[in-house]
């Protein structure tokens, strides 16, 4: 009998993004506490001769007729055949739902949640921080997406400390449209100067916060990015600042170009959708996904 199964891939968002230096390698040497959301793709898993991916959904863009090897979901596959040995094969079916390029990180949770799913598909029986080590492969962000929830990550991303789950309020999330979305984290990261660096402060007061079970809000959020939105993403910084203009406290998600607003009025939702419709971005209410939902896989 073949073997299927569906997996969640969920969105995330960044409570905090510092960046400490650059290290020797190059990279950028991160502080960041990470966070799943309600926004998510489904991959689904059936046993096949080899490895393939497809690609569909409202959010899908270009990605149906990109070679597979460029997909972060088919390079997770692989990675795990290398490190396992396996000489097996899967259909990989992404029902894409969150924003590409978006800053939500959309393409790592894909890879991930392949891992996650293939573990089980396959039989592997890869703990949580072994999946991590081969997300790491992939890339920087996929590791987190391998333990979900609420976590600290650091080094260029591939350490991930698990937390609690967090506390927090109901979130609107703001993206641009498609045709004016691009992928923009490398140019984020190469104008970054040294004045922009921090010591890790703000991730760890979130820590503290979180592993308290105090409620999030603003004042705990800081993302390094926000000092460049200005010059390199205005169109995020002109919505951003007119909503300011309003009392709301606007955080960038990821590196752009979209961010969120913490709801501390929910009945707010409407009104505040509405705004952020009018000033060119979609509108999207979601809440924060659970670690135990984050890594759910099911049979089918």
């Amino acid at each position: 009998m073949t073997g299927r199964l569906r997996v969640v891939a969920p969105a995330k968002i960044n409570w905090t993004l510092e960046v400490l230096r650059i290290r020797p390698d190059g990279y950028h040497e991160l502080r960041s506490v990470l966070q799943t959301i309600e926004l998510h793709d489904v991959v689904t898993l059936t046993d096949a001769p080899d490895i393939s991916v497809e690609v569909a959904g409202p959010e899908a863009g270009e990605l149906p007729g990109a070679p597979p090897d460029s997909n972060l979901a088919y390079r997770a596959a692989t990675a795990l055949l290398r490190r396992t040995g396996l000489r097996r094969g899967a259909h990989i079916a992404i029902d894409k739902r969150i924003p590409v390029a978006a800053g939500l990180g959309g393409g790592s949770s894909d890879a991930a949640a392949v891992l996650r799913g293939l573990n089980r598909l396959w039989d592997v029986g890869a703990a949580p921080v072994i999946l991590a080590e081969i997300a790491a492969e992939v890339g920087s962000d996929p590791p987190f997406f391998a333990f979900g929830g609420t976590a600290v990550v650091s080094g260029r991303g591939e350490l991930v400390e698990p937390l609690p789950d967090a506390v927090a309020p109901p979130i609107l999330l703001a993206t641009p449209p498609q045709d004016e979305r691009g992928e923009k984290t490398a140019s984020m990261f190469r104008a970054l100067t040294p004045e922009s660096y921090s010591d890790g402060d703000t991730t760890i007061g979130v820590r503290e916060t979180v592993e308290a079970g105090r409620l999030l809000a603003d004042e705990n959020m800081n993302n390094v990015f926000e000092r460049l939105t200005a010059t390199m993403q205005p169109q995020t910084e002109l919505a951003m600042e007119a909503l300011r203009t309003q009392g709301q406290t606007p955080h960038l998600a990821g590196a752009g170009p979209s961010f969120f607003l913490l709801l501390r009025d929910e009945q707010l939702a409407p009104a505040l959708a509405a705004r952020v419709r009018e000033l060119g971005f979609e509108p999207r209410l979601t809440r924060t996904m659970p670690r135990s939902r984050a890594v759910r896989t099911r049979k089918l």
